[in-house]
């Protein structure tokens, strides 16, 4: 998994360095699944469920909050897009997104994008062998809601994942701390809110995957791949496993490898 996890970083870093205006999605998503089988991986999201899904990433642009289907969109000068992306090692997965602002935006969604990252660090940090799934939840969720007035879309959550891309638990965004499976060592989970400067209702375009704020308002989207060991934390789609981000909120970083 922390391959596959590496993988989908690297490509995650790649497609961060390739945002700009003029870019469209479909490009984004040819650099995506290019970098993921040069790097011996499949893409976890093509061909992945009914419909089948037609793209490598998902590409949300401004009031897609997530599973945007990845086409004839070109980026604009004032956009944020995230992108969600995943690959498959040896049929082992990773998961993972990223929130991308396009040239100079507005400050609030520069802010509702680092609230949004940093919930999904509390998330992990919340995690501790013993404690509950909930508690990460309970952590998104406080981070959230002490940062300002913002929507969490609370029918999406993290997940369980292994080696099929979506596994129980249900990771969700909102608090119910002390309840839910237990955290051990070994098990990997992803975290990742999604957060708006609006509501949290949502709409489904007609591609039946591609989905919305109803109000029209910026969406944002973070999301890592961790797991617990004996040690501490790992987090497996973070290219230093996490280390800085641990360290910086004080929880012991875990490895068991490179």
């Amino acid at each position: 998994m922390r391959r596959a996890g590496l993988l989908t970083g690297q490509t995650l870093e790649a497609l961060r360095e390739a945002v700009r205006p003029g870019v469209s999605t479909a490009e984004l998503d040819a650099l995506a699944e290019d970098q993921i089988r040069s790097g011996g991986g499949v893409p976890s999201f093509l061909g992945y469920s009914v419909p089948p899904y037609p793209g490598s990433i998902c590409a949300s642009v401004n009031d897609v909050v997530v599973h945007g289907v990845p086409g004839d969109v070109v980026l604009a000068e004032g956009d944020v897009i995230s992108i969600d992306c995943g690959a498959i090692v040896d049929g082992w997965h990773g998961d993972s997104a990223i929130t991308v602002t396009v040239g100079e935006v507005d400050p609030a969604v520069t802010r509702l994008s680092d609230v949004t990252r940093e919930a999904m660090w509390a998330g992990i940090a919340a995690a501790r062998p013993g404690g509950r799934v909930g508690d990460i939840s309970a952590a998104v969720e406080d981070h959230v809601r002490s940062s300002g007035d913002y929507g969490i879309v609370e029918d999406f959550t993290g997940h369980g994942i292994g080696t099929a891309m979506h596994l129980p638990p249900d990771v969700p965004n909102v608090r119910r701390a002390g309840r839910g499976p237990r955290l051990e060592p070994g098990l990997a989970l992803a975290v990742e809110p999604m957060v708006t400067l609006g509501g949290i209702a949502w709409t489904e375009d007609d591609d039946q995957w591609t989905i919305r704020t109803a109000d029209g308002s910026v969406a944002a989207h973070w999301e890592h791949t961790f797991t617990l060991t004996e040690h501490g934390a790992w987090v497996l789609t973070a290219l230093d496993g996490g280390e800085a981000d641990l360290a910086r909120l004080g929880v012991p970083f875990g490895p068991l490898g490179d």
